[in-house]
């Protein structure tokens, strides 16, 4: 068995990030405006914001990936995460949330949000075992979202 490494991005691993993000955004709901210049043009839409990615890689091979977006002055939102299905069960998941918040640290952030939906419920019991909490959500940020969550740091 493989370990599971977690890298940062560079620019060879877009196709990866798309990929993977367009994969399950289609397969629960429908892609976004914002989806879309997130994931086809991460460079300026994420990281040239003050933003992350990082990915988890097993062998050669790209398994999942997470981000993060600046929203305001130590305030970040966690983005973009998602697992390739093969991959699943693995805790790849685990690895990307401990990392994206150990790299928010890093970042300077105290706080970090993120806007989900009750159906990814796997998700939601990732988020709930690190600490983050429910809050109501804004409406209208998302049309997916029916839950916000956060966690100070």
């Amino acid at each position: 068995m493989e370990t599971i490494e977690i890298i940062p991005y560079s620019p060879e691993l877009q196709p990866a990030f798309e990929q993977i993000n367009k994969e399950w955004v289609i397969q629960y709901f429908s892609l976004e405006p914002f989806d879309v210049m997130q994931l086809e043009n991460p460079e300026k839409h994420i990281l040239s914001k003050g933003g992350a990615i990082l990915f988890a890689k097993e062998g050669k091979e790209i398994i999942g990936t997470v981000g993060l977006v600046k929203m305001e002055e130590g305030v970040y939102e966690m983005i973009k995460m998602g697992v390739r299905p093969k991959a699943q069960g693995k805790k790849v998941g685990q690895m990307l949330v401990k990392a994206i918040l150990e790299k928010a640290k890093e970042m300077g952030a105290k706080k970090v949000v993120l806007y989900s939906n009750s159906k990814l419920e796997a998700a939601l019991i990732i988020y709930r075992k690190f600490g983050f909490r429910e809050l109501e959500p804004e409406c209208g940020k998302y049309l997916r979202c029916d839950i916000k969550m956060e966690i100070e740091l």
